[in-house]
């Protein structure tokens, strides 16, 4: 596999990662017990941390890319393992 393949499937792995842990770790106002503006949202967090996100979205890509690259190179889970019904279903 190329460099630049691997390039590629960890971009796609990080913007994934990134919208799935974005609703971690957010606290609304009503939570942190502060006085919410007039006209704010309910569900508004109190601080939105970018470079925390960033960073967590990172290391889960690197690790998904890590395990993503190894089964492609040692085959542990191949196509023919993921056929569940169908006329080739064992």
């Amino acid at each position: 596999m190329q460099w630049t393949s691997v390039l590629a499937i960890y971009f796609l792995f990080f913007v994934f990662s990134a919208f799935v842990l974005l609703p971690f770790g957010v606290r609304t106002h009503d939570e942190a017990g502060l006085e919410k503006i007039p006209g704010q949202a309910d569900s508004a967090p109190v601080e939105f941390r970018p470079g925390r996100l960033l960073l967590r979205a990172a290391i889960l890509a690197a690790v998904v890319t890590a395990l993503f690259v190894l089964n492609y190179i040692y085959g542990w889970i191949e196509v023919e393992d993921l056929i569940f019904w169908g006329p080739d279903a064992t």
